[in-house]
């Protein structure tokens, strides 16, 4: 009982990592290791950790003791899914009304058919204990992913957050090797290149200025909703560079 069966890894293994953003207690990193681990996960990386794992992680771990040795530490979430083509943030915090553009949310059944059949990493990020990722760091992410739950005490423990996502995918995931999986879903620079231009362009554009930040996450969410290849975006950002540079012309 407890013991690795040599069974060959999920098709998605490689391709999907868990990023958790300055988890508070030890045991909940332990818990989500050996979480991961059941569904096919192997790629953690920690934000604002060091590896010098206590005895409460690794007995927490239990068997899924890999996951932990091969784990990465990062200073920032930016420095975590560098390597990334989509980043998905995670968040049961809800809003209601009109202002709702940090908040429009993916269901976790839905991100398997929606990214296990295209090639390039994708990033599931999760935040801390008790206040979750912070706006912030959600406008980081491409798109997000709330859990269902009961809306009079919504918040997941973290560990139980990240089974809940990973059990998700493991179910929900092709299990064949994915069709087309040559083409890459978005190079990591590009998309960092994406980010870049869509900030220029919002930061210029003759518009009051607490209304840019909401046009630039808009812009981001409504592009990435589509999982662009890279000549799409490359056709993007012809048109987003030429209307950031119209826009600094005007300025100057």
């Amino acid at each position: 009982m407890g013991d690795h069966r040599l069974i060959p890894l999920p098709v998605f293994n490689e391709d999907v990592c868990i990023v958790l953003v300055n988890p508070q207690t030890d045991g909940n990193i332990g818990a989500v290791v050996r979480s991961m681990l059941n569904f096919g996960f192997t790629d953690l990386r920690i934000v604002g950790r060091t590896p010098d794992w206590s005895d409460e992680v690794r007995n927490r771990a239990k068997n899924a003791q890999s996951v932990l040795d091969s784990a990465q530490c990062a200073d920032t979430l930016q420095d975590a899914v560098s390597d990334c083509s989509v980043v998905v943030g995670t968040s049961g915090k809800r809003e209601e009304g009109d202002k709702t553009a940090m908040r429009h949310f993916l269901l976790p059944d839905e991100l398997p058919s929606r990214l296990s059949n295209v090639g390039g990493r994708v990033a599931l990020v999760f935040g801390p204990e008790g206040r979750g990722l912070l706006n912030e760091e959600l406008s980081e992410c491409d798109l997000l992913v709330t859990i269902p739950t009961w809306e009079g005490y919504p918040i997941l423990n973290l560990s139980h957050a990240v089974t809940v996502i990973c059990f998700s995918w493991f179910l929900s995931s092709d299990r064949n090797a994915p069709f087309g999986a040559e083409d890459r879903l978005l190079d990591p620079v590009l998309r960092l290149r994406l980010r870049e231009e869509i900030t220029r362009m919002t930061q210029n554009i003759p518009a009051k200025e607490h209304r840019r930040k909401g046009i630039e996450e808009t812009l981001v969410r409504v592009i990435m909703r589509g999982l662009p290849k890279d000549d799409e975006i490359h056709r993007l950002l012809g048109v987003i560079s030429h209307a950031a540079d119209s826009f600094e012309n005007q300025k100057s």
